[in-house]
């Protein structure tokens, strides 16, 4: 996925009411951007961390900048903040075959309506090793890093994601195939895990999930200020 604009470098003033961030550009100019990650953050929302927006030039838009990138201080890793992009990453890499466990189907929708009042990420269909069944694949993004290369998710408590896990389990139970995709937005994570103590319900219920047929896998993202794609498969702990 390569950014539509050139993004602008700027210095991380604060973030705040979750979807705002402050920004000092280069020019001394200080800016209001959309912070498009209702999580927690760890450690990526430290004021004067050196950050990366994508301009728009749409009169419609309340706030012209969208944060999309933050650059670690200790080491310059570059982390993708923006939770808009996973699904478009994947299915890229679908169609890329960069994703080998997600090959071999004939159809992909986005945002297709099941469940109770839910909407599947990414629904494959047509297979060619099972006529009739479905593949729903569920993509959550990954940008919590606590310890050196494990990647964690969630950062934060989410009812939503257990809920997730819960209808993939019916679409198992009604003879479908149902992938959880973690995609980690840092090229510094070497494998991933859950963060059951942020979070006890979703392990859980991901455990559950599991036990119920649900397949996860992780994949990480090899990030530049010119575009974003997911590189490599990483283990799950």
């Amino acid at each position: 996925m390569e950014f539509t604009t050139k993004l602008i470098k700027g210095t991380l003033l604060k973030r705040y009411k979750r979807f705002l961030a402050d920004v000092k550009l280069a020019n001394g100019d200080v800016v209001t951007a959309h912070c498009a990650n209702p999580g927690a953050m760890l450690g990526l929302k430290e004021p004067g961390l050196t950050v990366w927006l994508s301009p728009s030039d749409n009169p419609k838009r309340k706030l012209k900048y969208s944060w999309e990138l933050v650059e670690l201080a200790q080491d310059k890793t570059l982390v993708g903040i923006n939770t808009g992009h996973p699904n478009k990453l994947v299915e890229e890499a679908i169609l890329n075959g960069t994703i080998k466990e997600l090959q071999g189907y004939q159809t992909l929708k986005r945002e297709v309506k099941y469940g109770q009042n839910s909407r599947i990420d990414l629904l494959l269909s047509e297979p060619e090793t099972k006529a009739g069944q479905l593949c729903y694949v569920e993509v959550k993004n990954v940008h919590l890093l606590r310890k050196k290369g494990l990647a964690e998710f969630p950062d934060s408590v989410t009812s939503r994601g257990a809920k997730h896990l819960h209808e993939l389990s019916d679409m198992v139970k009604q003879g479908h195939r149902a992938v959880m995709v973690y995609v980690v937005q840092r090229g510094d994570a070497t494998r991933f895990c859950l963060a059951d103590d942020i979070d006890p319900h979703y392990a859980q219920s991901f455990q559950v999930a599991q036990e119920n047929g649900v397949e996860a896998i992780a994949y990480k993202c090899l990030l530049s200020p010119s575009g974003i794609v997911i590189n490599k498969k990483i283990s799950i702990k």
